[in-house]
């Protein structure tokens, strides 16, 4: 990365979620003089030592990241942050608990929040430290602006001619269902109780889901019955493991379980989703799509309200059934009436106007981040460095544990990969759209990572 470019990192943890949102981020901050060091979220920390002094993007402010944070920090970064899960969350004070921590709230110099409710979220944490809070809204939501939705025309359309007419069910159970077992919700409180430590939230969010969970397998098979003409797809969550859905698809006809790229196309390519509790049915609403809350038990601690507040609510299959068939004959469409339009301008920002990837380069520029950074402090870069190798030694080292978050199984799972070809294709999209970006190169930096610049 050139020394004379402001540099700022965005790390991508989960492909299929973020890169596209982020892509359209980095070309606009490439586009306003930054050089952008863009790609998997595990591999960039690996380069972070070598990377020019500037402005690191994370996507989130947990206990998990204190360590990382320090060490980003003493090389003589700066941090900016929002928490991509920050939109559809746990009630306050299980959300502090799990989502924030003040150690890592520290090292942050601007959070950006989704919306007014992210910000008051924020403000309202016992460990704030005061740092700016700008309501810039999030890049995800860009992509969802009449102006960007051609973005996945061919996508929509490549969807459309696998699968004909179809109905999307977005599954979000990660945390029982997960890629490895053994990082499963059920198995981690069975580990905690004979440790004595047992979360009794996430305990009890754990046996509220699997109950959603079991009805969620009955469900599938009810429906390929109904519904004999029309296609279903199973859409895990990215972390999910793919096989409990295959097995439940097998014998099924007109059943497929497929989660490839970003979820936006396989929406607008549906004729309606189904959900209980997923950030997609925000975006469905976004995007017109009418969606559908499968909620058979319900919990006024661990139900997600936002999503199921935006849909068409249904309380057991024939429900569904009866819905979805309103929904197939056009007498049902999105949710839009005065109470959810208000619900929705609570929770997002920067859905008509400037971008949210403008938004927040807006204020980076503001902050002097445009600008170089100085030359960080010598013996607090070279400890940083230090410890960034011993980390990186024991991260490599858990590359190859059968079973660990740090797995290159895992890691393949969530950002299957991406080369300097396509990144640069992506970017000629967004910018045949938005009539910019037409002097921005990608480049390969190393493996899993890519410089952005003009």
């Amino acid at each position: 990365m050139s020394s004379q470019q402001p540099s700022l990192i965005i790390p991508v943890e989960s492909q299929v979620r973020e890169l596209d949102a982020k892509l359209l981020l980095a070309a606009v901050a490439a586009e306003r003089g930054f050089s952008v060091l863009f790609g998997s979220r595990a591999y960039v920390h690996h380069a972070m030592a070598d990377v020019p002094r500037g402005v690191y993007v994370a996507k989130s402010m947990r206990r998990a990241s204190d360590r990382m944070f320090g060490i980003i920090s003493d090389l003589g970064h700066e941090i900016v942050a929002w928490d991509e899960e920050g939109l559809v969350r746990f009630p306050d004070p299980f959300y502090y608990q799990r989502r924030l921590s003040a150690k890592a709230l520290e090292r942050v110099k601007i959070l950006f929040a989704w919306g007014q409710d992210d910000a008051r979220v924020f403000a309202d944490f016992a460990g704030y430290p005061d740092c700016p809070i700008h309501v810039t809204g999030n890049p995800r939501t860009d992509l969802m602006r009449p102006e960007i939705r051609a973005f996945f025309d061919r996508d929509v359309a490549a969807i459309r001619a696998r699968f004909g007419r179809f109905v999307l069910i977005n599954t979000n159970f990660s945390g029982l269902n997960h890629f490895h077992d053994n990082l499963s919700e059920l198995t981690k409180n069975l580990v905690a109780r004979r440790r004595a430590t047992r979360d009794s939230f996430m305990a009890g969010r754990a046996a509220f889901r699997n109950r959603v969970l079991e009805h969620f397998k009955h469900l599938i098979p009810e429906l390929s019955r109904a519904f004999p003409g029309l296609r279903i797809v199973v859409r895990p969550h990215p972390s999910e493991s793919h096989d409990l859905w295959r097995e439940i698809a097998t014998g099924l006809d007109g059943v497929e379980v497929a989660n490839e790229g970003n979820v936006n196309p396989w929406l607008m390519a549906c004729e309606a989703l189904i959900h209980n509790g997923c950030t997609t049915a925000i975006e469905a609403m976004i995007l017109g799509i009418p969606a559908i809350a499968y909620q058979p038990i319900r919990d006024a601690v661990y139900d997600m309200v936002l999503p199921n507040s935006l849909s068409h609510q249904a309380a057991d299959i024939k429900d569904t059934e009866k819905t979805l068939r309103s929904i197939l004959s056009g007498e049902l469409g999105v949710r839009d009436d005065p109470e959810v339009r208000s619900i929705l301008a609570a929770h997002l920002e920067a859905l008509d106007g400037r971008l949210a990837a403008d938004r927040v380069v807006d204020v980076l520029e503001a902050a002097g981040y445009a600008r170089p950074r100085p030359a960080p402090n010598p013996f607090r870069s070279r400890m940083a460095r230090a410890h960034l190798v011993g980390r990186t030694a024991v991260k490599h080292l858990n590359h190859y544990r059968s079973g660990h978050r740090n797995n290159l199984e895992f890691h393949r799972h969530r950002f299957p990969g991406v080369d300097a070809a396509e990144l640069q294709h992506k970017i000629a999209r967004f910018g045949s759209l938005l009539g910019r970006f037409d002097c921005l190169r990608v480049e390969t930096h190393a493996e899993h990572l890519f410089t952005i610049s003009r």
